[in-house]
């Protein structure tokens, strides 16, 4: 399965944690330590975000 879109979380180098979106899912973290969000849980965090419930720390 290839990504569709990936973006580095640190733009300076390509050691760090990064956002891999699939066609059904979201991988997020470094390699050997990532999440995997389905499609639903990744749209919801998205939501929050947009609503403002989650923000900058």
């Amino acid at each position: 399965m290839e990504a569709k879109q990936i973006v580095s979380l640190c733009p300076a180098c390509d050691a760090c944690p990064a956002v891999e979106v699939y066609q059904d899912m979201v991988r997020i973290g470094e390699p050997n330590k990532q999440v995997a969000l389905p499609k639903a849980e990744w749209n919801r965090l998205v939501e929050a975000i947009l609503e403002g419930t989650l923000t900058k720390l």
